[in-house]
């Protein structure tokens, strides 16, 4: 878990409480607004936008990182089957210009088509970039409220952001789990 005085950035955007496993070189976090129950990211803790602008230590650290925390996804999700993704390039759909690899436990006719998880990483409902910033404006309104000058106002849509606490909590939840696993491992 990422020390009190650790800034972990995704992109521009603040994530270090969303961040549930750190390596050297990557790290996975809770997903702001999942497409399916369990799906989190795995990132290179440097902030690069394409997939080839990696070191090889970093594409190791990243792809070991994704299988680490796969295995303890689908367990905890009693998946069977993952969707692990990276959309490398805003033409592929990336929305936060830092690499990251999507996993996405599923289980048997959790979609009514096991492909639509793609057309849903590609529209509005995978648009990470545009989450993370209604996200930070939220917090900016929320303080303006507190201090009464703006009015609340509801998202219009049917996928809810979560709470920085639901996330905490998934999170540490997360965190315990992968230390259980990694004992397992030894």
């Amino acid at each position: 878990m990422p020390r009190a005085a650790d800034v972990i950035k995704f992109g521009t955007f603040v994530v270090t409480s969303q961040v549930f496993h750190l390596t050297p070189l990557s790290y996975a976090l809770v997903n702001l607004k999942p497409l399916l129950p369990g799906h989190v990211l795995v990132t290179p803790r440097r902030i690069v936008p394409r997939f080839n602008d990696l070191s090889a230590a970093e594409v190791q650290d990243l792809f070991m990182t994704v299988q680490r925390v796969s295995r303890t996804i689908e367990r905890l999700f009693e998946a069977s089957a993952l969707n692990i993704a990276i959309q490398d390039g805003i033409d592929a759909g990336q929305s936060v210009p830092h690499v990251h690899a999507h996993i996405i436990p599923r289980k048997k006719d959790d979609l009514s088509n096991p492909d639509a998880i793609y057309a849903m990483m590609e529209g509005e409902d995978g648009d990470l970039g545009r989450q993370f910033q209604e996200r930070d404006a939220r917090a900016q309104l929320n303080s303006f409220e507190q201090r009464g000058k703006f009015p609340a106002v509801d998202a219009d849509e049917n996928r809810k952001p979560r709470t920085e606490e639901e996330m905490m909590k998934e999170a540490d939840w997360l965190a315990k789990e992968m230390a259980k696993d990694a004992e397992k491992e030894r």
